[in-house]
């Protein structure tokens, strides 16, 4: 099951999507321990990293167990990306991604994310100008098209290929979707067709028999997990189990949650303080426990907590 990106060697095909607010260091970690391919961070501003932006370095901390590990990039100007991607090279990432894909309307509206679909001159510009400039490989992350712009997304796909990328992730989306509707999966396949780097399909994978469907349709080369991650770091574990003998794991018990939860919330406070650590826990608390009878009540209680002793006292009452 192993592949490589560059010159960096991935142990799985199974790969953790960059998700802002959510794959920061302590959930990135729990999906590492559960065996997670390769993890992407939060998107960075190049903008804020050129700025010196204290927060925005937080954002970059790695742990050593990490790697390999990408971190992701947004902006649309090529110099300065190029500039504050050689600056940053020495950090201990292995990978560098630049986003092309988010839908966030501050994002669009500022140019970035897959506002750049609009203008492939420019991506090419600005993967050209990155790849150039430092010697660790680089992917870039699309959608496939942008509301009503003629979007051609092959174009698209072989001129970051000719640009200098190592590989491309590809989420099976347009712009105006969102994260609505079904993965356009065939459109994923075509661009497998269309280049020779890897192609990472992300779109609608919740279990480890649509990830070998997706495989299957689309021929890709790995697939990246996004929103069915959320408040569930064991689907990497399921994954690689069924991959290895074609059995479906069970899901994790009850107390498994709960130990996973607190165990959580523990790193988060370790490195962001009690105060935002359990703030921030709140909406992992709400997807850990999704589906759950009863767990309607405790998510809108979830939103109160402000302390590691309310959080054990909630989940005593699962």
């Amino acid at each position: 099951m192993s592949w490589k990106i560059g010159n960096v060697e991935i142990p799985n095909r199974f790969v953790l999507a960059p998700m802002a607010g959510v794959t920061d260091l302590a959930f990135r970690r729990l999906c590492k321990e559960q065996g997670a391919g390769l993890l992407c961070m939060e998107m960075i501003s190049a903008k804020a990293i050129s700025y010196k932006n204290k927060n925005t370095r937080e954002l970059m901390k790695i742990d050593p167990v990490e790697h390999p590990i990408s971190l992701q990039l947004f902006g649309s100007e090529p110099q300065l990306m190029a500039e504050v991607a050689k600056e940053i090279e020495e950090e201990p990432f292995d990978i560098l991604d630049i986003n092309m894909g988010c839908p966030v309307p501050k994002v669009v509206n500022n140019g970035e994310g897959s506002a750049l679909l609009k203008n492939p001159e420019l991506i090419a510009d600005i993967v050209k100008s990155v790849s150039s400039a430092i010697s660790k490989p680089l992917t870039v992350k699309v959608r496939i098209g942008f509301e009503k712009e003629p979007v051609d997304i092959i174009d698209i796909v072989k001129r970051i290929e000719d640009a200098g990328a190592a590989a491309i992730a590809v989420h099976g989306r347009t712009r105006q979707q969102y994260y609505s509707g079904t993965a356009d999966w065939e459109t994923i396949a075509r661009i497998k067709e269309a280049v020779s780097i890897p192609v990472i399909g992300n779109g609608d994978v919740d279990s480890p028999k649509k990830a070998e469907a997706l495989f299957c349709q689309t021929g890709c080369d790995a697939v990246m997990i996004g929103r069915a991650v959320e408040g569930n770091p064991w689907i990497f574990r399921e994954m690689n189990h069924y991959f290895a003998t074609g059995e479906e794991l069970q899901r994790p018990t009850l107390d498994e949650i709960k130990e996973t939860i607190l165990k959580h919330a523990r790193a988060q406070i370790q490195m962001k303080g009690e105060f935002i650590g359990i703030r921030e826990m709140r909406k992992h608390v709400a997807w850990y426990t999704a589906g759950m009878p009863h767990s309607a009540g405790l998510r809108r209680e979830s939103n109160n907590i402000s302390s590691y002793e309310e959080l054990q006292q909630l989940l005593e009452r699962l």
